[in-house]
């Protein structure tokens, strides 16, 4: 049986919610099975494979540094002596991951409360601890009664539609090299030297842990079609490449600052609408709420972001974005858009072990321009990078209740993260059979790990009075490596396939898609279309099986995290712990 196709968080595990294992942990592209499509390609090392007893033994000796001597130093050298005897990287790597990541982390670590054995329950599961540090808290909703629930309806025939640009995890590499090793031991390649005596890297990208060059970015902006004109671009994060040891904060606004030129540049006068990517901050994932000032505050970070995107943005918007990373913003008359920093809600983000109660106050914001937008009769499109059912458990159902309270408002959720083709269904919270929402999820431009460079183009419901501005279809574009690097090729963007004609959907509301993920129950081979069509045409080489089935289907139901009655109704059937262990498995973002 292949291994489940729940990336969770589908790059390379920095599951970086503590300590200096999170330099350690950034190391793990993925802890492959036997069995598992990922394994050529996967480093024979990883934090997955640690065990418990090994897992305690490594939180205790950096409890104890801490206790001992609580300097960035010390912490340090215990960190990087322990990386290298338990293989989890070079010795080269080990020290510049903790180099690069020590001193946030450390800070971090030192004003939480979280201890060694809560430390592995949370990394491990409950098998090796309990941990609740991370404790339930509640959003505050107005008063104001929740309006008539009225399903939605396609538009007249004739009516004006519009097209969205989606682009989300670019990772522009810019020490690709063409003809360099493709496969390498760390958990970058495709950079350096040329092999000798081997095809190596391709120039327009390569299937493996390979991230893209800019060339290959500005061919998608090039051959965007000219037949069929975007409105607006949604464009949801992760800039810089994969290379996460030995990233600078000057690296990251060097990748900001390029890519944004280039967008510039060949998109003219489209509105772009940008949200921010785990990958943008450097260490990785380390994203402060606003309590934390100075130096480790993300201020660097948001204030060359408000620079670079000034001219596509109010200053009420640029404000937040200073604040804390997010922002509200009108598309055309009768839509807003609402920008989520996703950090805010994510397991990888360690600053949250201080305090992760609703960080920087953005979801009761979030009900706020909800609120004002229902009253005033707009509609909501919602964009961020990390899926919601990726995120810490009370932030997600938070966030949940927010989507069915303002089901009415809010006519579209867009986001990326996982670098493949998926989706995650909304339901009535008192039943959990109603569709009330879907997150759409859309596959990456990067290549990182095994995929076609990809793009979405949403089409919704245009600009006119009483517009839905509801997804009407999406269209899904690839670059074919095998085809654009062969000899003599011209490389061409493709149409890969739309939704509506590839699954046979009446229409493209949250019970469509509800309907067609039941059906992929008994149709086998409308299921394995998906799993194709998931992977951008790449797919691994083992087929998806039963225990790979249940657990994606039950991802794709799955809106908000940690809920097992949400997969309840789904066949083949699969505990949730088993499932649960199953997503873990896969994260390689």
């Amino acid at each position: 049986m292949a291994a489940p196709a729940r990336p969770r968080l589908r790059c390379w595990a920095l599951v970086a919610a503590l300590p200096l294992a999170l330099a350690l942990l950034a190391l793990s592209p993925v802890s492959a099975r036997p069995q598992d499509p990922l394994l050529a390609v996967a480093p024979r090392w990883g934090w997955r494979n640690v065990s418990c007893p090994v897992c305690r033994a490594l939180f205790g000796a950096l409890d104890v540094a801490l206790q001992l001597e609580p300097t960035v130093s010390r912490v340090g050298r215990v960190a990087s002596r322990l990386c290298q005897d338990l293989r989890l990287a070079r010795a080269e790597v080990c020290r510049e991951a903790v180099q690069l990541f020590q001193r946030d982390v450390v800070s971090a670590w030192a004003r939480s409360v979280l201890r060694p054995a809560e430390a592995c329950g949370l990394l491990l599961g409950p098998r090796c601890g309990h941990w609740d540090i991370l404790g339930d808290w509640n959003v505050s909703f107005p008063d104001t009664p929740k309006p008539p629930v009225r399903p939605p309806e396609p538009p007249a025939p004739g009516a004006p539609s519009a097209r969205i640009l989606f682009l989300t995890d670019l990772h522009w590499d810019r020490l690709y090299a063409p003809g360099s090793a493709a496969a390498c031991p760390d958990p970058l390649c495709c950079r350096g030297a040329a092999t000798p005596g081997a095809p190596g890297a391709g120039f327009w990208g390569e299937y493996g842990k390979c991230d893209l060059p800019l060339h290959t970015i500005e061919l998608l902006l090039e051959q965007l079609p000219a037949a069929a004109p975007v409105a607006a671009v949604y464009w949801t994060g992760d800039i810089p490449a994969h290379d996460v040891w030995q990233q600078s904060r000057r690296d990251q606004v060097r990748a900001l600052s390029t890519v944004t030129a280039a967008l510039r540049r060949r998109l003219g006068t489209v509105p772009v609408f940008p949200a921010v990517g785990n990958h943008e901050a450097t260490p990785v994932n380390a994203f402060p709420p606003p309590y934390v000032r100075g130096n480790q505050s993300a201020a660097w970070l948001y204030d060359a972001m408000a620079r670079e995107w000034q001219q596509w943005l109010s200053p009420d918007a640029l404000r937040t974005l200073r604040a804390g990373g997010f922002y509200t913003a009108q598309v055309w008359p009768g839509l807003r858009l609402v920008s989520l920093n996703m950090n805010f809600c994510s397991q990888a983000n360690f600053w949250l072990l201080i305090n992760a109660t609703d960080p920087a106050g953005q979801l009761q914001w979030l009900v706020g321009v909800l609120a004002d937008a229902e009253r005033a009769g707009d509609k909501v499109h919602i964009i961020g990078h990390i899926p919601p059912g990726h995120c810490l458990r009370s932030w997600s159902w938070n966030y949940y209740r927010i989507i069915s309270r303002f089901e009415g408002t809010i006519a579209g959720q867009f986001f990326g993260h996982t670098h493949v083709d998926e989706f995650e269904m909304f339901y009535d919270e008192e039943t959990l059979t109603r569709p009330v929402s879907i997150a759409f999820i859309a596959p990456s431009v990067t290549t990182y790990i095994n995929l076609n460079p990809g793009y979405r183009v949403y089409v919704v419901d245009g600009s006119y009075p009483g517009s839905s501005h509801a997804v009407l279809d999406h269209e899904t574009f690839i670059l074919n490596l095998t085809e654009a690097n062969a000899p003599g090729a011209v490389p061409r963007w493709q149409l890969l396939y739309r939704a509506r004609e590839t699954y046979g959907l009446p229409n493209a509301f949250a019970a469509d898609w509800d309907r067609l993920l039941r059906r992929f129950q008994d149709d086998e081979r409308l299921f394995q279309r998906f799993w194709f069509l998931l992977h951008k045409g790449h797919p691994p080489r083992a087929p998806c099986g039963a225990g790979c089935k249940a657990a994606l289907l039950c991802a794709l139901r799955s809106g908000r995290s940690d809920d097992p009655g949400l997969c309840r109704p789904l066949r083949p059937t699969l505990p949730f712990a088993r499932i649960q262990q199953l997503w873990r498995q896969r994260r390689l973002c």
